[in-house]
């Protein structure tokens, strides 16, 4: 078998690394060992927060639409049992943005969600 001289495949490799973990203070930007670690750890969180940042944004929803229903004598469990009731089936996202954006729509949603939770 050949002998494989790895110099070239190696700096390209470090090359990488360095490029990737431009901006990062101190060592972490120009130290191959310190850089590399670093972005183990930037992958792990960003891996993390692609997830949490559907929670935030959920939780944020959930509270711009709370804050909406109350103004209309609602709380948010008894606005989504009534919009389910009428078979209004809008995500929490799209509720939200028409609670901040379009208030006089939001309040036709609680009439029809306290008619259908009578009902």
């Amino acid at each position: 078998m050949s002998r494989v001289k790895r110099g070239v495949a190696a700096r390209k490799k470090r090359r990488a690394v360095l490029a990737r973990a431009k901006g990062y203070r101190g060592d972490r930007h120009s130290s191959y060992k310190r850089a590399k670690e670093q972005l183990l750890k930037s992958d792990s969180y960003a891996y993390r927060d692609r997830r949490n940042r559907k929670r935030d944004f959920r939780r944020l929803w959930i509270t711009r639409i709370n804050a909406a229903a109350r103004r209309e004598g609602l709380t948010y469990g008894q606005f989504m049992h009534g919009m389910r009731l009428a078979e209004i089936e809008l995500d929490r996202k799209v509720l939200a943005d028409i609670a901040v954006r379009d208030p006089e729509t939001f309040r036709r949603f609680a009439e029809r969600a306290r008619e259908a939770a009578a009902a």
